[in-house]
């Protein structure tokens, strides 16, 4: 990138600037990120407060070409159709799970694109009080049902997979059950899904098991799939991308101004699936020459040279961490990380690896400040990792809502743009209230791409044919996006709006912008 400057070189000579100038320099040249437009940061832009004029137009509400609804507003050319709502029978009879997550396409077979769902649950109940239980798959981690002590009465939490045959949606097929709160995860390069457990919720006590670990999901619904992979860590675990050179595997977690960012070495990089439980080693990043850096309210063109520390008890238990800016349980892991220096961002949240360009992408989704100055309480940044040369580049912070919402997930297209999905719990802009799904221009500006825009009656529920015990009458303009990922070929952007649980396949003129 011949354009790329080194950043924040004026702002001071403390023995951290000089780290973090250092590090951008060697390694300026070397950064190979698709937002080539970064030359001097914008000339000297440290954060974005509001989004550009979208380069594919404008948007506007357009209807549902399977339930004629308005649910979502997207620019003229766009159309979408909306499958796999909550309350859809799947093909074993059973409801579709609610609170859609991350997602991803992990293979295609001749007409067939199928497609991991996560859901985000703990334990689910429907409008009457009835529990939902557990995701009925082949693979079932941990089947606790008891009503004894307080026990759940069935975990809900887990994933399903979507099948599309000739673009059409086909069927829906339950993957994994008896985990919980299933948030993002990741696609492997051999055709499988990793899914994510934010939580370190401890059943054993009460007849389960603990959970907080991450599980390498097959779309069949291999019943190995129900094995946790121990060794990646047991914490709040959020996206996983895995770098296709080495089969190495980066790791993001969600817990508030406690979270670090990993790096999982497997004994065996074999690239098919049940390898990456045979074992490996966990580390955590530190900033070279530095202890305990903090990155959680960042700077575009901030950039650190990482180095990695062992985590030496990945299943350690968490426990209580308390510093200047937070008070709250901290995982083992970050613990562990935190004793040997390591950095330190506010909540690491999607994480995808770029085939463009060998970079992989994640989000803090809490990045930057709050009005009362307290850090990781932001808008959100997002940051650039280059895996050859261990160097961290902050390349979008958001500094008000306008401008990004809390972004959590996000995807890379083939043709190398950024999407971004807010959780922020909805922005009144030029084009009403609601979250929206963000792209980033190759100048690393945001613009919006599209609008959530479902507001549902009882009476819109039943015409379209979905559940009323499990879909209450409700405007849900403000629940958050995610799953965001294209198709191999890069025609259909799939992504879900978590509540009321609906997964949408979005078409347009792609090639009318970097997306």
């Amino acid at each position: 990138m011949s354009n790329f400057s080194a950043p924040n070189i004026n702002r001071g000579m403390s023995r951290r600037d000089m780290l973090r100038s250092g590090a951008a320099l060697a390694g300026a040249a070397a950064i190979a990120t698709p937002l080539r437009g970064l030359a001097a940061f914008q000339g000297g832009v440290s954060s974005y407060a509001e989004p550009i004029p979208s380069p594919y137009g404008a948007i506007s509400p357009k209807l549902d070409q399977t339930t004629g609804l308005p649910l979502l507003q997207l620019p003229d050319g766009f159309s979408y159709r909306s499958m796999g709502w909550t309350g859809d029978l799947m093909n074993n009879g059973q409801p579709t799970p609610p609170r859609h997550d991350g997602m991803a396409v992990v293979e295609q077979r001749g007409q067939l694109t199928m497609l991991i769902r996560n859901h985000e649950n703990g334990v689910v109940n429907d409008l009457e009080g009835n529990p939902f239980g557990l995701i009925d798959a082949r693979a079932i981690y941990d089947d606790v049902v008891s009503a004894d002590q307080g026990a759940p009465k069935g975990i809900s939490g887990g994933t399903t997979t979507l099948v599309l045959r000739k673009g059409e949606y086909y069927k829906t097929i339950p993957s994994l059950g008896g985990t919980l709160t299933n948030c993002a995860g990741g696609p492997t390069p051999w055709g499988t899904w990793l899914t994510c457990e934010e939580t370190t919720t401890n059943l054993e006590p009460l007849g389960g098991k603990k959970h907080g670990y991450v599980f390498e999901v097959a779309w069949n619904g291999n019943k190995r799939s129900q094995q946790p992979i121990v060794e990646m860590g047991r914490m709040a675990h959020e996206a996983v991308a895995v770098y296709p050179h080495t089969g190495d595997v980066y790791l993001t977690e969600d817990r508030r101004n406690a979270a670090g960012f990993y790096k999982y070495v497997p004994d065996y990089p074999q690239f098919r699936f049940g390898a990456l439980e045979k074992g490996g080693m966990l580390y955590a990043a530190k900033v070279v020459g530095e202890n305990n850096v903090d990155i959680n309210n960042p700077s575009i063109g901030d950039c650190y040279q990482l180095e990695w520390v062992l985590i030496e008890e990945p299943d350690a238990d968490p426990a209580q961490y308390t510093d200047d800016i937070v008070d709250t349980e901290a995982s083992g892991p970050f613990l562990q990380a935190h004793a040997k220096g390591g950095l330190r961002m506010s909540r690491g949240e999607g994480c995808w690896y770029s085939k463009n360009d060998g970079l992989i992408y994640f989000v803090d989704t809490a990045a930057g400040v709050d009005g009362s100055g307290r850090p990781g309480r932001g808008q959100g940044g997002v940051w650039a990792f280059d895996p050859v040369r261990n160097l961290l580049t902050c390349i979008y912070v958001s500094s008000n809502p306008l401008a990004g919402n809390n972004a959590d997930n996000l995807t890379i297209s083939p043709r190398g743009g950024i999407v971004l999905c807010e959780d922020g719990g909805g922005v009144e802009d030029s084009f009403g209230f609601g979250e929206r799904l963000l792209g980033l221009t190759p100048a690393g500006a945001p613009f919006i791409l599209a609008k959530n825009n479902i507001q549902l009656s009882t009476s819109d529920l039943k015409a379209a044919g979905k559940s009323t015990l499990l879909i209450a009458e409700d405007d849900y303009r403000d629940r958050e996006w995610c799953g965001a990922c294209f198709d191999p070929t890069g025609s259909t952007l799939f992504v879900n709006v978590q509540t009321p649980g609906v997964t949408f396949a979005i078409t347009g003129p792609w090639g009318a912008g970097p997306l």
